[in-house]
C-alpha cells in the first residue's frame, strides 16, 4: 500500500538510576497490571520546559522527574499518585494527568503536587491518561481507565480557561495520547486497544465526523503522539519497540526502533533546532534520542511550545 518506511537509528540519551527503580510486584499499581506488565518503574510523559529541561514521570513510584542535557535524572517531586502524562502550560505551571487522582499541578521548585481537577462536574474520572494544551489555553485530556474493545467507554474532555468542561467523546476503547493539528481544528487521538489513531474534527466546540486516521497492527497499540512543523505525526507504538513518523496525509515515512525494550510509550521533540525526537521506553527505564535531520526534510523543524535552550527562537 505504501513504500517501506526509512529506518532512523536511536541512541541512549538517559538511563533511569537503579536506586530509583523502587517499585515492587506487590505495589497497588503493579497488582492491577496484566501478567508480565509489572515493573519497578515506568517512564512516561516527556515534555520540555522553556529552559530546555526535559520533564517526565515515573508512574509506578509517583515521581516527577527532570533530565539534564547530559542525561542525569533528578526528582522534582514525589507524592502519593500515579502520574501518567505531563504537559507544561505557557506560564510554566506543570500539569499532570494522574491515573489515581485526576488532573494535578506542580509549580517547579515547590516539591509539591496539588489537585487541580478531580471531577467532570459531579462525576469522577475513570483514570486520566494524557493531556494537551491548545494555544487558546484549552486543556484536552483523555480518561482511559481500564477501557478497551470489551468496554469502549473511554472519554475525551476539554477544559476551558474559565473552568467550563465538556465531554467530547465517550465511546473510545482506551483513549491515550492526543495532539491537535497545525490549525487546531482537529484532534489526533491514540485509541490504544483499537490499535488506531482517530481523527477528531472539532466544529463549534463539538466532535464531528470522527474517523480512523491510522490503523496500526502488532504490539500493544499507539500511545504518545507529537506533531511536527509540517503537520506530520510521530506515534509511539507501545509493545512494538518503535516510533512511526507519518506525513500529514497519514503516509508512513520513517520508523525508529528503540535499541532496548519494546514499551516505547511517548515522544517529545527537542535538541538543537528541535530536530531530535526523545522517546521514553518504559520497560527498561531509558530515554532514547533520534536525530531527525534527515536530508533537510522540513517536517523535522518542529513547532515547539517550549524549545530547548539551544534552539530558542527556532520554534
Amino acid at each position: 500500500m505504501f513504500a517501506t518506511p526509512q529506518l532512523i537509528a536511536a541512541e541512549v540519551f538517559a538511563r533511569y538510576p537503579q536506586e530509583l527503580k523502587t517499585g515492587t510486584e506487590d505495589s497497588e499499581w503493579n497488582q492491577g497490571q496484566p501478567t508480565g506488565f509489572a515493573s519497578s518503574c515506568f517512564l512516561e510523559g516527556p515534555s520540555f520546559d522553556r529552559n530546555g529541561v526535559l520533564w517526565c514521570v515515573d508512574v509506578v513510584n509517583g515521581r516527577l522527574l527532570n533530565v539534564s542535557p547530559d542525561g542525569s535524572f533528578s526528582v522534582a517531586a514525589e507524592y502519593d499518585g500515579w502520574p501518567n502524562g505531563l504537559k507544561i502550560r505557557d506560564d510554566g505551571l506543570v500539569f499532570i494527568a494522574d491515573y489515581k487522582n485526576g488532573i494535578m499541578v506542580h509549580e517547579p521548585g515547590s516539591k509539591k503536587v496539588r489537585p487541580y481537577l478531580a471531577r467532570a462536574n459531579l462525576e469522577r474520572f475513570k483514570a486520566v491518561n494524557d493531556l494537551f494544551f491548545a494555544s487558546n489555553g484549552d486543556l484536552f485530556f483523555t480518561d482511559q481507565g481500564l477501557t478497551g474493545l470489551h468496554d469502549p467507554t473511554g472519554k475525551v474532555f476539554r477544559l476551558s480557561p474559565d473552568g467550563h468542561i465538556d465531554c467530547l467523546l465517550s465511546n473510545v476503547p482506551s483513549p491515550n495520547g492526543l495532539v491537535m493539528d497545525l490549525q487546531e481544528s482537529t484532534l489526533y487521538l491514540a485509541a490504544t486497544r483499537a490499535n488506531a489513531v482517530w481523527r477528531v474534527p472539532i466544529v463549534k466546540g463539538k466532535a464531528v465526523k470522527v474517523g480512523t486516521f491510522l490503523q496500526l497492527s502488532g504490539g500493544v497499540g499507539p500511545d504518545g503522539l507529537a506533531l511536527d512543523a509540517a503537520g506530520g505525526l510521530a506515534v509511539a507504538h507501545a509493545g512494538l519497540g518503535a516510533v512511526w513518523l507519518f506525513s500529514n496525509r497519514g503516509e508512513p515515512l520513517y520508523r525508529i526502533n528503540t535499541p532496548a525494550g519494546a514499551m516505547s510509550t511517548n515522544v517529545a521533540y527537542g535538541g538543537p533546532q528541535n530536530k531530535d525526537l526523545f522517546i521514553t521506553e518504559s520497560a527498561s527505564g531509558q530515554i532514547f534520542r533520534a536525530n531527525l535531520a534527515v536530508a533537510g526534510n522540513p517536517m523535522f523543524s518542529h513547532r515547539a511550545r517550549f524549545p530547548s535552550a539551544d534552539s530558542a527562537g527556532d520554534a
